[in-house]
Order: C-alpha cells, then structure tokens, then sequence
C-alpha cells in the first residue's frame, strides 16, 4: 500500500484529496492545526493517521515523517498547508512584515522543510513531491503579494529540485485554480465565492498527475484534465 503525507487535511483541497486517496487505498499521514477539526473532517474514512499540529514546528515534521517511516516510506509528499496573509489583503507597501515573516515561515520554509526531511524515503521509491501552488504566483494582482511571492519562491524551489534530483524524485507545482474553500473566502471576505468549482472538482487531474507523472514542472488542472478549471 503506497504511502502519503497531506498537510493542511483538514478543509479545502487537503480534505478533498484526503478523501481521494483513501478512497484508492492509499495509507495517509495527515495533519492540521486543529485537532478536533481534523478529527471531525477525516472520521471514518480508512488508513487515516492523524498528526495535529503546526508545520513551522520542526518537530512537528519530524513527527510526520516519523509516522510515514514506521509505515514503510513516503510515495507521496504533498505540501498543502499553507496561509493567506492578513485579510483583507493588504498591499506591499502597507505589509506588515512580521506577518509577512510568518506567511513565509508557513509558504515556503515549512514545505522546504518537510522536503528535507522526506527526501531520502522519496527518493528510495522514486516518489512524488507536490507543492499545491497558485496563479498568484506567476500573475500580477494588486494586493497579492504577499501571497503571491510566497508561492512564487515555494515553485522556484520545486523547480531547483526537481534540477537537483535528477529523476530520482518527481516534483510538480500543482495549481488547482479558484476554489470554494476557507482561504478563497478569506481572501474575499464580502464576496460570494459559491460560484467557484469545489475542491473535489480537481481531483481528477491530481490522480491525472500521479499516474502519468509528466516531467518535473508546474501544472494546471485545465492541463491534466480538459475542462478543468485553473
């Protein structure tokens, strides 16, 4: 039975591909920051380990990788935790920084982390690494750049790696797309956000992704599955 570590399971995308991948037989190590929450979300569904806490913590992911290596290895990293930033989103030049140094912390140092860590498991397996992205990465919007540069710096390490591995590992930037999810609502608090597709909505090009396993690089819902939105 392959082997996943999900970060951020307990809502939005992380819950959906939880969901997915249980769903094909997949043993899942999963974490959230709040542990009733991860609970409550993931109740029922089978080989599901529960690890609440917080991915800035060092320990914490040595916690989480210790769980996937007592289960045999790590097919599969997917760096899903991650955080918006004050809201509404303020712009560059009025950023708080010490909000701006835990955005980074949560974006881009913790995913790097649990890569360091995951690395040699991934790499005996020739497994996977994805880092769930965003358009706001690549694309210039006013007040997303916080955000926006986190993610950015979050693919330019997946691209390095991907350089740096050498085929021993696969490491993708998955951009899902606008989703029904908390953060989206959060990045827009007085909008309605239910015309957005629900999470479930991509995972047919992440199970896409997983069984064709293109080359190292970013990509699109819409570029796994036609009519997907990205």
């Amino acid at each position: 039975m392959p082997t996943a570590l999900i970060t951020g399971a307990s809502s939005g995308l992380g819950l959906a591909l939880t969901r997915a991948l249980a769903q094909d037989g997949w043993d899942l190590v999963v974490d959230a920051r709040g542990a009733d929450r991860l609970h409550r979300a993931t109740a029922g569904l089978p080989a599901v380990h529960r690890h609440p806490g917080d991915v800035t913590d060092p320990g914490h992911r040595a916690e989480l990788v210790a769980a996937c290596r007592e289960l045999g290895g790590i097919d599969l990293l997917v760096n899903n935790a991650g955080g918006l930033g004050p809201s509404p989103l303020p712009t560059l030049g009025e950023f708080p920084l010490p909000a701006l140094e835990e955005l980074y912390r949560v974006n881009v140092v913790a995913p790097l982390g649990l890569i360091q860590l995951s690395l040699p498991l991934l790499a005996a397996c020739g497994g996977v690494i994805v880092n769930i992205t965003s358009d706001a990465a690549t694309a210039v919007y006013p007040g997303w750049g916080g955000y926006g540069s986190s993610k950015a710096a979050l693919e330019q390490i997946g691209a390095v790696l991907g350089a740096e591995c050498t085929g021993s590992v696969r490491v993708y930037s998955f951009d899902p797309g606008d989703l029904r999810t908390p953060m989206h609502q959060a990045a827009f608090p007085d909008d309605d956000i239910s015309d957005r597709p629900l999470p479930e909505s991509v995972v047919p090009a992440f199970r896409s992704l997983l069984a064709e396993r293109p080359g190292n690089g970013r990509y699109q819902a819409g570029d796994l599955v036609p009519g997907a939105r990205a």
